[in-house]
């Protein structure tokens, strides 16, 4: 007798990733602790640079940023990201002031904690940040599928399209075309594109970044060496457009 096909267990849901972003270890831990255990992923920074090289790989859901940061001050952190990272951001913060409050909001933060708090305050917070930043059906995590005509990105799935097919990249290829695509239209310096890819403390050149580009362009144009999509600004920086 053959037994009914037993029906599968439902997936478990995606645990969203935070990113943790303080200076001070005993409250870094305690932060990390707290959301492990009530189902969250988490990766840490004690730094901004640290802070600015996990956002750009790891691509969190949510953002924690203490403001008393060791290299440069919390809410130029949170302007800086916010010239990409659609990401909710919660500040945590002694700074316990109306006018702190309102600079971190008005840099880009969409809630503002202040220490001390609860575990359960915290939680409910970040909940709450999360529930607000939900895409709208059909679109990636954080509303991360990019497109500027035929070439489209999922950021949260970590993958490309050209043309309708989808095209493998890099791991620097694929945040390059990121940023490219995030500011699409409008020419992005060699500068931004460094620091965006490879971090603020990058020191390579233009020429090094050439390199990623001909491999882009050899992977999303039909002849790379007559592109029509990622375009140089000479001496500039590339402007990702839609051909013609």
């Amino acid at each position: 007798m053959v037994s009914p096909p037993q029906s599968l267990p439902p997936a478990a849901p995606k645990r969203a990733l935070v990113l943790v972003v303080e200076d001070e270890a005993p409250i870094r831990r305690f932060l990390v602790s707290s959301l492990v255990a009530h189902g969250f992923d988490v990766v840490e920074a004690a730094d901004a640079a640290h802070a600015l090289r996990e956002a750009t790989t790891r691509l969190p859901e949510l953002l924690l940023i203490d403001l008393g940061l060791p290299d440069r001050d919390g809410i130029e952190l949170i302007r800086e990201l916010r010239g990409w990272c659609r990401a909710p951001i919660v500040v945590l913060s002694a700074r316990d002031a109306e006018a702190e409050k309102v600079r971190g909001l008005d840099a880009g933060a969409d809630d503002y904690l202040t220490k001390p708090f609860g575990v359960a305050e915290l939680l409910a917070r970040v909940r709450a940040a999360l529930r607000r930043a939900l895409p709208a059906e059909g679109a990636g995590a954080n509303g991360a599928r990019l497109e500027c005509g035929d070439v489209a990105l999922d950021v949260a799935d970590h993958r490309a399209w050209w043309r309708g097919s989808e095209v493998k990249l890099t791991p620097i290829e694929f945040k390059l075309l990121a940023v490219l695509l995030r500011h699409a239209g409008k020419l992005v310096t060699h500068e931004l594109l460094l620091r965006e890819v490879w971090g603020p403390r990058c020191h390579e050149d233009a020429a090094y970044l050439r390199v990623y580009i001909h491999h882009l362009r050899r992977k999303l144009e039909e002849a790379p060496a007559r592109p029509r999509r990622l375009l140089t600004e000479l001496g500039v920086g590339y402007r990702l457009v839609a051909p013609s």
